[in-house]
């Protein structure tokens, strides 16, 4: 997803989207203002963007100082959104039928940063394990990303 349509989207809920010079953080919620890094690309702004909007659908409060488990789960939980909105299983299953075998071809057709990709994958190695079947295909998350159709 472009961080064009993520505006759009942030602007649909009500949400005003601005670059700030932020030092300790690369994006920030609060109440309907989300400030994000201005020396971010527009890829790095869309991974983060995603990530504020999961905050905004799933966040409850001040999270900024994660000295509680349950502002880690929160924080975790706004992630895990931003994956799923941005990647997502069906993601990597449409990557693989476009061409895309590697970390980096994948991250350029789903249009985040290869970082946010392998965090991603991280995540749903956690989740499912070294592998899962979704359809027809079943997606590995280990050795390295891979995909396979069943026949």
């Amino acid at each position: 997803m472009h961080y064009d349509n993520l505006l759009v989207e942030a602007d649909a809920n009500g949400l005003i989207v601005k670059d700030k010079p932020l030092k300790s953080a690369d994006g920030r919620i609060k109440g309907n203002r989300v400030a994000l890094r201005n020396r971010l690309t527009c890829k790095e702004k869309g991974c983060v963007l995603a990530e504020e909007l999961g905050h905004y659908h799933t966040t409850v409060g001040n999270i900024i100082s994660q000295s509680t488990t349950a502002d880690r789960k929160q924080e975790r939980r706004a992630r895990v959104w931003a994956y799923e909105r941005l990647i997502g299983l069906s993601g990597i299953i449409d990557s693989y039928k476009h061409g895309c075998f590697t970390l980096y071809d994948t991250a350029e057709y789903l249009d985040v940063t290869e970082d946010f990709l392998a965090n991603a994958l991280l995540y749903y190695k956690g989740r499912y394990g070294i592998c899962t079947t979704l359809d027809n295909y079943v997606i590995y998350f280990e050795p390295s990303i891979g995909v396979f159709e069943r026949i």
